[in-house]
């Protein structure tokens, strides 16, 4: 029997769903059929024009249809997948593909006017969404005809079929090398522990260049459910297409969330259809997730992945019972575990911060291009270092926040997020994050920046005073600012390098 690939999967969804809505995006709806057709005619024109099987193509652009049938053309077609964040500068673009050696950029129009006519080095075919200026190839002018010049029986798990690039925050960004068999499990878990089926419709304005947005919309369409992709996030808009379209999952981070509940006290919404949402990608608040839950009747998944994983390596299944504030349980053949900060060859006691760690098919080939950063974050016995502080007890676990993000103030450990997670219980706060300031006298501490709800009025002072009955004192922000809005990452996250006191 022959073993599904990435490559095919668009392909055999079709042959089960072909007349089945499966994507609606701002501007059109296409059936699997439809889909499939147009991954084809990517994957023969990228054929016809030149591009062999093993060569990297780029994929630059918002959230959009022809996004996803670039993607999968991609992959028909025997290439690497690079998917570039839609936010980034000319400056940045370049040095994700020269990095990777990228062959082909495709890209939406908007993106392809931000980063002007100078084109990284390498790129031999540029392909625009939209309208194309001179020298750039439209979309609908690179479909070809027949089959890509490719079969994917020859390929083998473990051959790299995607590259995606971490956020660089701390420095040169780092091309995590994702095996076929990698994308694939990620997709075919997620479904199973979401009981996502053809019945469901889902809805994400998660961008899809992130594992989180791309695992969410993939293992949907596995199932021959129908996805509502959106370009980008708006809570008034999101809460209006869960009735128009019937939705029954909502997927997002924890900021979207607090949006969607804040958005709740002027825009009604009927949340019938609604069996079960997820959530990622930030530690999220106990009354944000209670909120959620009672607004809508339907539980919230708490999830963790990461580029290094090609997506999730934990969740909350659907029809478990929860436990509440957890990432959930490992996937099927993953092993996850916590380990000792001062010796990672041996596990933290159960209930101990220890550093979370990850083994299995999920974990990236390494870096593409970067042999030290593969042998700093993989141990040689296939360890992968995920720089998340955790807890276990018994088969679930618990984040308690980034490594990189622990503030040190006057010797202790404070946790951005634990202070994140009281503060949203403020019925003044609708968003919140927390940054660290160096300090002369503690060395750092933590300050605090929040999004009013709408009617409010924050106190700077009585939210101190919140603060102090719920955190020991050492955890207590010196300071909160009141902000209109808060930095945020192409995925919708809060981003905690982006909060300085305001001047």
């Amino acid at each position: 029997m022959r073993v599904l690939d990435p490559a095919d999967m668009i392909g055999a969804a079709a042959a089960r769903h072909g007349g089945r809505t499966a994507l609606v995006g701002r501007d059109r709806t296409l059936t699997y059929a439809e889909l499939d057709a147009a991954v084809g005619r990517v994957a023969a024109g990228l054929s016809e024009h030149g591009v062999r099987p093993g060569e990297r193509v780029s994929l630059f652009s918002e959230n959009r249809w022809e996004w996803v049938a670039a993607y999968h053309g991609i992959l028909r077609a025997g290439c690497v997948v690079n998917p570039v964040n839609a936010m980034l500068t000319a400056p940045e673009l370049a040095v994700v593909v020269e990095d990777c050696g990228s062959a082909v950029l495709l890209a939406s129009g908007t993106c392809i006017e931000r980063v002007g006519a100078v084109l990284p080095g390498g790129v031999r075919l540029v392909v625009s969404f939209d309208d194309a200026p001179t020298g750039v190839l439209r979309f609908a002018d690179l479909f070809g005809d027949g089959p890509a010049d490719w079969d994917s029986c020859a390929a083998r798990p473990r051959d790299l079929c995607g590259i995606s690039y971490t956020s660089g925050t701390t420095g040169h960004p780092k091309g995590a090398m994702q095996a076929r068999e990698a994308l694939l499990l990620n997709w075919v878990y997620t479904a199973a522990m979401h009981a996502r089926s053809s019945v469901d419709v889902v809805l994400t304005a998660l961008p899809l260049p992130h594992v989180y947005g791309n695992c969410a919309v993939n293992s949907a369409l596995l199932t021959g459910a129908t996805v509502v992709i959106e370009p980008r996030f708006d809570a008034t808009r999101m809460l209006g297409l869960v009735a128009e379209h019937g939705v029954t999952m909502i997927e997002g981070v924890p900021a979207m969330y607090s949006m969607m509940l804040d958005a709740l006290a002027t825009t009604a919404t009927d949340f019938t259809t609604v069996t079960r949402c997820t959530v990622g990608g930030q530690t999220i608040s106990d009354a944000v997730v209670q909120a959620w839950e009672q607004a809508t009747g339907a539980p919230l998944l708490e999830l963790w992945g990461m580029t290094e994983l090609s997506g999730l390596a934990t969740t909350h299944a659907a029809h478990a019972p929860s436990a509440r504030g957890s990432i959930g349980v490992a996937f099927p053949g993953t092993e996850v575990r916590v380990a000792s900060l001062d010796d990672v060859t041996v596990d933290a006691p159960e209930g101990a911060d220890g550093e979370l760690m990850v083994r299995g098919p999920l974990v990236t080939l390494g870096y593409y291009g970067n042999e030290t950063a593969t042998r700093e974050t993989i141990e040689p016995d296939g360890w992968l270092h995920t720089g998340d502080i955790a807890r276990r007890r018994g088969a679930h676990f618990y984040i308690v926040d980034r490594l990189k993000d622990m503030i040190l103030s006057g010797g202790y450990n404070v946790y951005p997020a634990e202070i994140e997670r009281v503060l949203a219980g403020h019925p003044d706060v609708a968003v919140v994050g927390v940054g660290r300031v160096p300090d002369p006298r503690l060395g750092e501490v933590a300050h605090a920046y929040v999004v009013p709800a709408q009617g409010r009025e924050p106190d700077p002072d009585a939210i101190l005073a919140f603060a102090r009955t719920q955190l020991a004192p050492y955890k207590v922000p010196k300071a909160v600012h009141v902000m209109a809005a808060l930095p945020t990452t192409a995925s919708g996250k809060i981003r905690r390098r982006g909060l300085t006191p305001p001047t």
